[in-house]
């Protein structure tokens, strides 16, 4: 399982890299969006899940899952998703200002 949940960050990091890399501005957003997804799988798995643990110490108890890598996770989500949308906005209006979406203005 750990080679399949490495090889998934490895490919979303690759494919993101690629996608910035990218002349246009639509592909870059995606390669954000994609690398975002990246380290979100990456600190949700270093978080060391654990399947049938709760979350919240009792007296007895001597194991427990860690409720902050989720935490982390659903608030990196968040604030991803909104920057994902502020930065389409932005290249929307880029692009209707230049007449293009390259990402430097103007065509090779």
């Amino acid at each position: 399982m750990e080679a399949l949940i490495a090889l998934s960050v490895g490919l979303l990091t690759a494919c993101g890299i690629y996608l910035l890399l990218r002349a246009r501005t639509f592909p870059v957003v995606l390669g954000i969006t994609l690398l975002s997804y990246a380290v979100n799988l990456f600190l949700f798995v270093m978080g060391r899940l654990s399947i049938g643990v709760p979350a919240i110490l009792e007296p007895n108890r001597a194991d427990y899952a860690d409720p902050l890598p989720q935490a982390l996770v659903l608030t990196a989500i968040v604030i991803g998703f909104g920057m994902t949308a502020f930065v389409v906005v932005l290249a929307l209006r880029a692009r209707a200002d230049l007449g293009n979406d390259h990402v430097d203005g103007r065509e090779p």
